[in-house]
């Protein structure tokens, strides 16, 4: 694993690059617009190329940090062409949030290209990116994953191993489904509070020392206190295709997601309205305005 190759160096995927490179590995990453700023990548040794075709053709690992399902099939299997491209015995390291089917088809792909396929969707903020501490969510096989272990703890502070391919996935829409689901649901309780006059220190301290107490709490709160929105930088529209992510998931399984479709849909009614941009926090402003219409 000498040269390892990067899609996606934005508000996530800068941290992982950053870290890579930093602990001695040799960086190669796609220049492309939505990029954040990569001349301290550039200064530290990485090299940009212009095509995914390039950065794959060059890579022993190839880490991917997009948006979605969508980006992640058509870097590997669209318009990007990089599977075509990857040496054979190249391993794909998928860091996006995808669906989980979509994930064990692709996989199936890379295999019969002669390499092999982890996923291993992230959790935390880009804060933590840029620390090397995010939480990875990792499904593949065990010897592919032990080989590239070094790499992810390069990046990350803790390491779940779910099962097979496509379970790192699983785990993540569980995760984000539960965790911004609370925050959605705190941002509309306060939303309510607030439009009822309540002192809002008040409300926090109560919700703090009892039994709403944690993260996604404490994601908010500077928000509900102070109106800043910087503990959550995810947006309401990221937000809303993760949720769109786990309800295709539910659906495809046959489970309940009664609770997850309300989240969904009132997350959706603010991307309808035009406020997908926001934050997740400035909920708490945006859920004080009109009704929200079914999208």
């Amino acid at each position: 694993m000498k040269k390892i190759g990067i899609i996606g160096v934005g508000l996530m995927g800068h941290g992982i690059a950053k870290n890579i490179v930093e602990k001695g590995w040799d960086l190669h990453f796609l220049d492309q617009q939505g990029n954040q700023p990569t001349v301290d990548l550039i200064e530290r040794g990485a090299t940009p190329w212009p095509n995914a075709t390039d950065v794959a053709a060059i890579c022993d690992v190839l880490v991917l940090c997009v948006t979605g399902t969508p980006q992640v099939e058509d870097v590997l299997v669209g318009s990007g062409g990089a599977l075509a491209s990857l040496k054979s015995g190249a391993i794909v390291v998928d860091c996006s949030t995808a669906i989980p089917s979509s994930t064990r088809v692709l996989a199936d792909r890379v295999k019969e290209e002669g390499c092999e396929f982890v996923d291993a969707a992230m959790t935390r903020t880009p804060k933590e990116a840029e620390e090397g501490r995010l939480n990875l969510l990792v499904g593949g096989e065990t010897t592919v994953i032990q080989r590239i272990r070094p790499l992810l703890e390069s990046f990350s502070e803790n390491i779940f191993v779910a099962g097979g391919v496509g379970s790192g996935h699983q785990l993540k829409l569980v995760h984000n489904m539960v965790s911004l689901g609370s925050v959605t649901l705190i941002a509309e309780v306060a939303a309510c509070a607030i439009k009822d006059g309540m002192d809002v220190e008040a409300m926090v301290d109560c919700l703090r020392k009892g039994g709403a107490g944690g993260a996604a709490l404490e994601r908010v709160a500077p928000y509900i206190l102070e109106g800043n929105a910087d503990l959550l930088r995810f947006t309401i529209q990221n937000a809303h295709k993760d949720a769109d992510y786990y309800d295709q998931m539910a659906e495809e399984s046959g489970a309940s997601r009664l609770v997850a479709r309300a989240i969904r849909e009132t997350l959706g009614a603010l991307v309808e309205r035009g406020d997908g941009g926001a934050f997740m926090p400035e909920q708490v402003a945006l859920l004080q305005k009109a009704p929200l219409k079914k999208p």
